[in-house]
C-alpha cells in the first residue's frame, strides 16, 4: 500500500474516532432543562398556548435602521412574514453568557417556540419592551428575559457586568410564516451564576470550552439560530478571545449589516 493511501486511511480513521468521541463527550455535557418538556395545549395557528399568549401580549419596539425607536407592535406583527416577505424592523438583544473560566453557554431553543424552534443559540435571545408608557433599556429586558428563560437570580447579574458590544441588523424569513427582521444588541456577560431553565423556552443547554467549540458544533442535532451563526462567523472568535478587554473592542454606536446563513 502506497505512503499517500495510508496516510488517508489513517486520517479517516482518526476523524471517525473522533466524532465518536465527541458524541460521547456530547452527551455527558448536554443538560436537561429544569423540568422534562410537557405536551403544552395548542391554539390557534397551531402555536403553543403559553408561545401565543406572549405572541400577542409583548409590545416590541419597531425602529427605523438607524435604531430609532418609530412606535410599537406586538411580537406576532413584529415576526409576521408578510405576502411581499417584508417583516417589521424592530428592537431586539442577544446576551452571549461566559462563566469565570471562558466557557460559552450553549442553549437549544425549546420546541414550543414559535421562531426557531429546536434550534441551538446563544443564551438568550429577546426584546426590550413597552412598559410603563416607555421604551424598557436593553439590559434591563436582558435581566429580565435571563431571570425568566434560564432562571438567572436577578441580584446575580449586575448591570454593570455587561458588556454592550455592538448592534447587528439583519432579516432572515424563517419558515416563511414567523421570521426576523431586527436590530439586534449583542451583549456579553462574565460570570458564574446559577442555571435553572424553563422547559418552555429552553430544552437543553451546556457551557462549551472556547478550544472545543469548532469541534463541538458538528456534533448537535439540529440547526444553529441564523443571528448566532452570523455572530458567529463575523465576529465571536475575537470578541471570546478577548473577554478580558471587551470594553477596547465594543461598537455600541455601530450597526453592522452580516449576511445570515441558516447553516451549522
Amino acid at each position: 500500500m502506497g505512503e499517500r493511501r495510508k496516510c488517508v486511511l489513517y486520517y479517516m480513521l482518526v476523524r471517525s474516532l473522533t466524532r465518536s468521541l465527541w458524541n460521547t463527550v456530547r452527551v455527558e455535557k448536554r443538560t436537561l432543562a429544569s423540568e422534562p418538556s410537557k405536551p403544552q395545549p395548542v391554539e390557534k395557528d397551531g402555536v403553543d398556548a403559553v408561545q401565543l399568549e406572549a405572541l400577542d401580549r409583548d409590545i416590541c419596539l419597531v425602529v427605523d435602521e438607524k435604531d430609532n425607536f418609530l412606535g410599537t407592535a406586538t411580537k406576532r406583527e413584529c415576526h409576521k412574514v408578510g405576502d411581499d416577505g417584508k417583516i417589521l424592523l424592530h428592537r431586539a438583544f442577544s446576551v452571549f453568557l461566559f462563566n469565570k473560566r471562558g466557557d460559552m453557554l450553549l442553549q437549544r431553543r425549546s420546541s414550543q417556540k414559535v421562531t426557531y424552534p429546536d434550534y441551538y443559540s446563544n443564551a438568550c435571545c429577546s426584546h426590550p419592551l413597552y412598559l410603563d408608557d416607555k421604551a424598557e433599556d436593553v439590559i434591563t429586558a436582558a435581566r429580565r428575559r435571563l431571570h425568566h428563560e434560564l432562571g438567572i437570580p436577578l441580584d446575580h447579574m449586575d448591570p454593570e457586568l455587561f458588556t454592550f458590544m455592538t448592534r447587528v441588523h439583519y432579516h432572515d424569513p424563517g419558515d416563511g410564516v414567523f421570521g426576523e427582521h431586527e436590530i439586534d444588541h449583542v451583549l456579553f456577560f462574565q460570570g458564574d451564576v446559577k442555571v435553572k431553565p424553563n422547559s418552555n423556552e429552553i430544552s437543553e443547554y451546556c457551557f462549551v470550552p472556547k478550544s472545543e467549540f469548532n469541534a463541538y458544533l458538528p456534533t448537535l442535532e439540529g440547526p444553529i439560530t441564523p443571528w448566532f451563526n452570523m455572530i458567529r462567523r463575523h465576529r465571536l472568535k475575537l470578541w471570546w478571545d478577548n473577554l478580558h478587554r471587551l470594553k477596547e473592542l465594543a461598537e455600541p454606536d455601530k450597526i453592522h449589516k452580516f449576511m445570515t446563513e441558516n447553516t451549522k
